[in-house]
């Protein structure tokens, strides 16, 4: 990636300030949530650094405590919260203890979750409640704490934690799959009704080795995947300068490109004898076309188009 431009009148135009902002991040105490929680902290942010202690944590060494040392020692403020985000209880938890240690929220990052390798007709619907109980329902539960404080604030940043799995899915990651999809349809909706509050919501889709990850990805391909090179599109989305809002942005290895869901151009029928199975399959190739499509602020506007579009079976 190319450098900020060397005159410092021109830095000033690309600086993007979260200066004592305070902003919750989930699963922080490794992977990508720590690089987050990092990047902002020493930006000047204040972070409240979540994750959940682990049975073999010794005493006051767990990861999230690990991380606000971390964020302490290089001159930064953090406090750790311990909250188990599959709880409905630690939205208001994590909202409450921001407040009550700076007196304010400004922003949050959806980061929690758990990966699957497991086909289909081998996960049980257990474990496939569990995986969604953690990456949908634990930033459900933190989002609709924080939003309600944001919206009546006038002021907010939320970012969930989406995956190109969850755009593309994946063999042996249904459940996965599932979960992050839900996250998107979640950030689209929180992005429409929260703008006119001044609460702004996207999606990162990371691509990054972390302990998830690590297993799978080449060794080759590991240090080119540091989950830094995406922290700071996510400090862009939180800051108050961004213009992103109900974005899906797939990022890693120092790049990042926008993904969108479209709608093809279609076809139409005139009259139900011209309305086939025959007639589809013959004109299956113009109804699957997707080079010419439309993206769609909301799906009343994506309804419209199409209901005025075709001119319908006489």
């Amino acid at each position: 990636m190319q450098g900020l431009p060397e005159d410092p009148n021109l830095q000033t135009a690309y600086h993007v300030g979260v200066e004592n902002r305070v902003v919750v991040v989930t699963g922080a105490g490794n992977g990508l949530g720590r690089a987050y929680a990092l990047h902002l902290a020493a930006r000047g942010a204040r972070i409240v650094v979540n994750n959940r202690r682990r049975p073999s944590d010794a005493p006051g060494d767990s990861s999230a405590e690990r991380t606000v040392r971390e964020i302490r020692l290089a001159g930064g403020e953090a406090v750790a919260n311990f909250a188990d985000v599959r709880l409905e209880t630690s939205g208001p938890q994590l909202v409450a203890q921001a407040l009550d240690t700076w007196g304010r929220l400004d922003a949050l990052i959806n980061n929690a979750g758990v990966g699957q390798h497991s086909a289909f007709h081998k996960i049980s619907v257990d474990e496939f409640r569990e995986i969604f109980d953690l990456n949908f329902y634990g930033s459900l539960y933190v989002t609709h704490a924080a939003y309600r404080h944001m919206r009546e604030r006038g002021y907010g940043r939320i970012v969930v934690s989406a995956s190109s799995a969850g755009l593309h899915g994946l063999h042996g990651l249904s459940a996965y799959s599932a979960s992050k999809a839900a996250l998107i349809g979640l950030m689209r909706a929180i992005a429409q009704e929260g703008a006119p509050r001044g609460v702004l919501c996207n999606a990162i889709c990371p691509y990054a080795t972390t302990n998830m990850t690590a297993a799978h990805t080449p060794a080759d391909r590991s240090k080119l995947m540091a989950a830094e090179l995406v922290a700071p599109m996510v400090t862009y989305m939180v800051s108050e300068q961004t213009r992103l809002n109900g974005r899906i942005i797939v990022g890693g290895k120092a790049a990042f490109r926008r993904a969108a869901m479209v709608e093809g151009e279609g076809l139409g029928y005139g009259s139900a004898d011209e309305l086939t199975p025959g007639s589809i399959d013959r004109d299956l190739d113009r109804i699957m076309a997707i080079d010419r499509g439309c993206e769609y602020p909301d799906a009343l506007q994506a309804f419209e188009h199409f209901f005025q579009l075709y001119q319908g079976v006489n």
